[in-house]
């Protein structure tokens, strides 16, 4: 995804006693820091209260062959807009592709247009747009040996979000199983080629490098700042729902996927790692809060719940359309988790704007408090 900030890059050298201080007064204004969000605009005010109550079919039963109609709370405007060709014409001429197209997304329009906040978001997908696995949800290209990788794409994306001046960028990608290191060099030198042109927040969307740990620490030390790996789904459902090579060995992609953001942290623990559900697939209540729970062991920060789509009638069918009280309760869950944010709603996805807004406010918050810390030493 694609957003900007200008951020001061001081490291704060302190001693054992100033450190522990610090540590002291980072907790009380992280306290503070809470207060200020839960008082701000909160999920809702991102997203338009004038859907009607609906009285149509939510959920198949089991057998069922029927397609569920597409709820009102699921319908959105058609892109259009100066500032959504403008970005479109911009992809095509550095030859970027985004997973705003590619996946299909919902909110395209909103997020390139600008929406009502004003602030353009793209999510650029690195490393082409076909992936050497198959997800029955995601209607990405797929290929076991995709085209080789674009060396000028490192510098063509940071070209781009300079040129665009937004607030935060998120950088996603295929998977590339047939690269070596699974394409997590190519990721870190498109960061670094970013920060040298700002001081730009970055997250990077992920993908499990087949549970390298030597990819992620390459990851973790390209100077991002919210490192993502997507779980997608339960356990449960993952065999049938992502790509059947995942489970290589005797754990499900899941636990992979844990091992991946629990590595993350391991290698930095001040990183906020972040990851996502999909619902409507057939999981249970018990499953989704179990799930979260895993994540939250996991040393998982942010969390992002939102409605499974069909992109085509060839992937999987949707077999729930989940209300928005329900995604309001998971919500709640997650705050009593401990997430430090929780973004769940029917048309949220793992990047969305609203939940780049309340975790650029946070990196902001983060950077602030390095720079007190290193004040206090004149």
């Amino acid at each position: 995804m694609l957003r900007i900030f200008h951020v001061a890059n001081r490291k704060c050298l302190l001693s054992c006693n100033l450190h522990l201080a610090c540590v002291r007064a980072s907790a009380e204004s992280d306290k503070d820091f809470s207060e200020k969000l839960a008082d701000g605009p909160q999920f809702e005010d991102f997203l338009t209260n004038d859907v009607k109550k609906y009285n149509g079919k939510l959920k198949l039963e089991k057998g069922e062959s029927t397609r569920l109609r597409l709820p009102p709370w699921l319908k959105t405007e058609i892109p259009m807009g100066k500032n959504y060709s403008k970005i479109k014409a911009q992809l095509r001429h550095l030859r970027l592709s985004t997973v705003c197209e590619e996946a299909r997304c919902p909110n395209i329009g909103e997020c390139w247009g600008g929406g009502s906040h004003g602030t353009a978001t793209a999510t650029i997908m690195l490393m082409g747009d076909t992936c050497t696995r198959g997800c029955r949800f995601c209607s990405v290209k797929t290929a076991r040996t995709p085209p080789p990788l674009d060396t000028e794409e490192p510098v063509n994306t940071a070209s781009a979000i300079a040129d665009w001046g937004l607030d935060y960028v998120v950088l996603t990608s295929v998977d590339r199983d047939d690269l070596k290191d699974g394409g997590a060099s190519h990721i870190a030198s498109t960061v670094k080629e970013i920060k040298k042109r700002s001081n730009i927040l970055v997250e990077c969307l992920v993908p499990d490098f087949k549970g390298d740990e030597d990819c992620v620490v390459t990851i973790v030390n390209s100077g991002l700042d919210v490192f993502a790996h997507n779980i997608e789904t339960v356990e449960r459902l993952t065999p049938f729902v992502r790509d059947r090579r995942a489970r290589y060995s005797v754990v499900y992609y899941n636990r992979q996927s844990l091992a991946v953001l629990k590595a993350a942290k391991k290698f930095n623990s001040n990183l906020i790692t972040k990851s996502s559900i999909m619902l409507g697939l057939s999981e249970t209540d018990d499953e989704v809060e179990q799930t979260m729970r895993d994540l939250r062991d996991a040393g998982v920060d942010a969390l992002t719940l939102g409605q499974y789509m069909q992109p085509t009638k060839r992937h999987l069918k949707v077999i729930e359309y989940v209300t928005p009280e329900k995604f309001k309760s998971w919500e709640n869950m997650g705050n009593q988790l401990g997430f430090l944010y929780t973004a769940s709603g029917p048309l949220v996805r793992s990047s969305y704007k609203a939940g780049e807004y309340f975790l650029m406010n946070i990196l902001k918050q983060r950077k602030k408090q390095i720079g007190d810390c290193d004040m206090s030493k004149i």
